[in-house]
């Protein structure tokens, strides 16, 4: 029953996506949504692209695993990124009028340089994606008799479905619905499980102590924590999934004000999965039940939600967790599926018609999507998948962007240098040399790169 009625959510959702679609006609409504969404709708459309799989599941089983030092990375650096973001250059962006972040190098760079970002982050948004439908499949498995691996193939096909379907528009309207629903059930489910501990104080007496306490010792040496948190915060500030949101404002200030509100709700919903995870790390010392249900961290809050909500009030929250996922989800792979096929495929076959190429940008969806359930079936952990996401190629990206939109100095041969070496350091550091902070080197290795490439062409030309 419980399956049931997470999947009839689910497909209430698919209902309003598919009748808001009805007005995409061309690209550019599937990609920006006709540069008309309000300050409301992007507000709640840069929260829930953000508020997803790691905001609930991978923080409340951070912090039950290590405390307080669990949340320094999500939901602070997180929030702080998305609303860093909107301070400095979302207004920026839109008076730009571009469709994609790509179009961004193409216009101060090359078009050889815009295909590189493309390339470069498309296995980010993939590994993000993928992180959502794992977590996707997470909920359905714990709350029916579905294997994982049978749950997240489950997953897989609602969210190719459902990704296809609607642009951004749909997914903004969507965005608002779900945004109100994880919000109003993360509360109620803070209630409860702060009334089952005796109330809040109490719930934070049960905890153990050294959780409590915020010491970084939980997270490795200092320097692991400043990588963790600059993996978090320069990640975010180029990610494709947020600048897809706000590049279908209405208007620059709409861009710049509704993604600085989604942010600061991002910081402030994000402190109730922190609650959930260490109220249960104290409920699980006085419960042998709630313990024994409680096997992987990872499921605190879908365990604490079916051990003290109601079932019909446990289904709801189900959906509501899906659908904030399937937010998340959606503007992964609607933001790399409108990269590959607007900065890629249009322009190697530029004689497509209206038709062609809004074809193309669901085709590329299905594709991404297929790429995602590989990847979650294959990982381990939410959050290992979740640190690639945000860390694969975005040190160069973040350098080039900020020397290429606030500066000019340098040009295309420097933004290629920054980029491929900073992906190249980032990669084996990260997998074969192992080191405590390879995107802290990734970032210093791509900001010498672009300033020595720079300053070399700029010598040459010098009389």
């Amino acid at each position: 029953m419980i399956l049931f009625g997470m999947i009839a959510y689910v497909l209430a959702q698919f209902a309003v996506g598919i009748w808001v679609s009805r007005r995409v006609k061309s690209e550019t409504d599937y990609i920006l949504a006709g540069r008309s969404l309000g300050p409301t709708l992007i507000a709640f459309s840069v929260f829930a692209t953000w508020f997803g799989a790691e905001a609930i599941v991978a923080t409340s089983a951070e912090v039950y695993d290590k405390g307080l030092s669990g949340a320094l990375v999500d939901p602070f650096a997180y929030g702080l990124a998305v609303i860093a973001a909107g301070l400095f250059y979302a207004a920026m962006l839109w008076r730009k009028g571009v469709t994609t972040f790509a179009d961004v190098f193409r216009e101060r760079f090359s078009p050889g340089v815009e295909k590189l970002v493309v390339i470069v982050l498309l296995p980010g948004s993939v590994f993000w994606a993928a992180a959502q439908i794992r977590a996707f499949g997470q909920v359905l498995s714990s709350g029916s008799d579905m294997s994982l691996a049978n749950a997240i193939t489950l997953a897989a096909v609602l969210v190719a479905s459902y990704s296809v379907i609607g642009g951004l528009l749909a997914d903004a309207v969507t965005d608002l619905l779900q945004g109100f629903a994880v919000i109003l059930g993360l509360v109620v489910l803070t209630v409860v499980v702060a009334v089952a501990a005796g109330g809040i104080t109490q719930a934070l007496v049960a905890v153990p102590a050294e959780h409590v306490a915020f010491s970084t010792q939980a997270h490795g040496t200092p320097l692991e924590v400043i990588e963790a948190v600059a993996v978090a915060f320069f990640g975010s500030f180029v990610a494709i999934e947020l600048i897809s949101r706000f590049l279908g404002a209405r208007s620059a200030a709409v861009a710049r004000g509704g993604t600085m509100a989604g942010g600061l709700m991002y910081i402030a919903i994000g402190t109730l999965p922190l609650f959930l995870g260490l109220a249960a790390s104290g409920l699980v010392r006085s419960n042998p039940e709630l313990q024994a249900k409680l096997v992987d961290s990872e499921q605190v809050v879908s365990v604490l939600s079916e051990f003290y909500l109601p079932q019909w009030h446990y289904v709801i929250f189900g959906g509501a967790l899906i659908s904030a996922i399937l937010s998340v989800v959606h503007s992964a792979l609607h933001a790399s599926g409108a990269q590959v096929s607007h900065n890629i495929v249009v322009r190697l076959i530029p004689t497509l018609g209206m038709r062609g190429k809004l074809i193309a940008a669901r085709l590329s969806v299905v594709v991404l999507t297929a790429v995602a359930f590989l990847l979650a079936l294959t990982s381990d952990r939410i959050k290992e998948l979740v640190e690639i996401a945000s860390a694969f190629g975005s040190a160069g990206v973040f350098v080039s962007a900020g020397f290429g939109m606030f500066t000019r100095f340098g040009g295309a041969s420097s933004a290629a240098v920054s980029i491929c070496l900073g992906t190249a350091v980032w990669a084996i550091g990260r997998f074969i040399l192992e080191w405590e902070a390879p995107y802290l080197v990734a970032l210093g290795c791509s900001a010498a790169a672009y300033i020595a490439v720079a300053a070399l062409h700029r010598r040459e030309r010098s009389p």
